[in-house]
């Protein structure tokens, strides 16, 4: 018994294992570069799939336009029930004679046919043209869109890439002041330090420890907001095998950018309404315009009938074609239509003129950083190198026992700093370069 329960128990625990490492091995991971991470955005946010879709809505309402010029057909049918019929006194030579227009007590019969087709219709012609530009802002404003999340993600992924390498300066910074510390314990054991030394090499230690879970945090953090930007699940893991060093030559090149707005989608947008408020205001004045349509109409009746027996009444047709006219001639509403939109244009006009300074001044922000960037990398560079010969300069001294514990933990903390000021000159750099690409519609 003893031995089929062991069995039993090895068998379970073995299915265990087995379903655990299954369920890890189904744990989808992906290998993700910026163009990646931008083409998963783009595909699967929720934002661009509402821009698709306004776009779409703006295609239904420009053939909409055009099917006004379509004949338009109606069926018309209708059952009266005269209770008591009109009727008409006539005076005929001194004499009142009454006519009534059908009997009482009887019910007509009327179905009629009616075809309309306008031949000269200002109104749906600037409707159509004003639906081509509605369309066209549409199209730009989801151009903003994927401008705008392409710049959340590019700066979110060089996000990720800064939480990263600074992780990585900052696991470097206490497996250092770990070693330091078993150096330093060591000596002390052997009675080559002092035990101020040993203390001060172990708060060095517990100190830098803090700093490696913050970081650890900070690339978990980074990580969730690329993948909300993407578009993919929590559950997904993903690994960005880059680094801010990566791009360390795209500062080298000489910064000799011209400012050209003409692609800028904030622009183009108010662009876009201006001229679609110019063929509003065309449209409106078409109500100072006549219409001219041609209506056929065939209509079969059979009226005064007093049963219910269809089959019996008495039928009658009659066809007509009508040329109609209709000229307005006052209307007090398209007076002050016609002036609001006199006032949307001036005020669009000022909107322009207020945005561009801005984007100017924005663009100009965004190279003037690009620049004080390039120019701090070198500074960055050398402080580095000089940063790692002092550390390794202190621990000469301090191992032949010329240097003090201060000196070695000095260096180090100044090793640790000059690494992140490294890593954040490239990282505004980037930023810099990422905001100035939006404000220039460069995708």
């Amino acid at each position: 018994m003893n031995m089929k329960m062991r069995l039993m128990t090895v068998v379970a625990l073995l299915t265990t294992f087995s379903f655990t490492a299954n369920a890890q091995e189904s744990t989808p991971t992906m290998h993700i570069t910026l163009d990646k991470a931008i083409e998963l955005a783009l595909s699967d946010n929720p934002t661009m799939k509402v821009a698709e879709k306004e776009i779409e809505l703006k295609e239904v309402a420009k053939s909409e336009a055009w099917q006004n010029l379509l004949p338009s057909v109606t069926l018309d049918g209708a059952i009266q029930y005269n209770v008591k019929v009109a009727s008409m006194k006539m005076d005929m030579g001194g004499q009142t004679m009454e006519i009534k227009m059908g009997k009482d007590d009887s019910n007509t019969w009327n179905a009629a046919l009616q075809v309309a087709i306008p031949l000269y219709a200002p109104a749906v012609y600037k409707a159509m043209s004003l639906s081509k530009s509605d369309l066209q802002l549409a199209v730009e404003k989801s151009r903003g869109s994927k401008l705008d999340l392409i710049n959340q993600v590019t700066k979110a992924y060089y996000q990720l890439m800064l939480a990263q390498d600074s992780y990585e300066v900052l696991k470097e910074n206490y497996e250092l002041a770990e070693t330091n510390f078993d150096i330093v314990n060591k000596m002390f054991e052997q009675g080559r330090v002092s035990e101020y030394d040993k203390i001060s090499a172990e708060v060095q230690k517990n100190n830098a420890w803090p700093s490696v879970v913050s970081g650890k945090n900070s690339v978990e953090m980074a990580q969730l907001q690329l993948k909300v930007l993407m578009g993919i699940t929590a559950d997904v893991e993903f690994i960005v095998a880059d680094n801010l060093k990566n791009y360390e030559n795209d500062m080298a090149n000489t910064l000799d950018i011209d400012i050209d707005l003409s692609n800028n989608s904030s622009l183009k947008q108010i662009d876009l309404q201006s001229e679609l408020l110019s063929k509003q205001r065309k449209m409106l004045k078409t109500s100072f315009q006549p219409t001219l349509a041609l209506v056929g109409s065939y209509q079969y009746q059979s009226i005064s009938n007093q049963n219910w027996n269809i089959a019996k009444y008495n039928w009658s047709d009659a066809a007509t074609i009508t040329l109609s006219l209709s000229i307005p001639l006052y209307k007090a509403g398209n007076f002050t239509s016609l002036k609001t939109n006199k006032i949307q244009q001036s005020q669009l006009i000022e909107t322009r003129v207020n945005t561009e300074r801005m984007l100017n001044m924005q663009a100009q922000s965004y190279i003037d950083n690009m620049t004080a960037s390039a120019e701090q990398l070198q500074s960055n560079k050398t402080a580095v190198e000089l940063a790692e010969k002092g550390l390794q300069i202190s621990q000469k001294r301090y191992d032949v026992g010329k240097g003090t514990i201060l000196e070695l933990t000095n260096s180090q903390v100044s090793l640790t700093n000059t690494r992140l000021s490294y890593n954040n000159t490239i990282y505004d750099y980037l930023v810099a370069k990422t905001d100035l690409n939006k404000v220039l519609g460069i995708e």
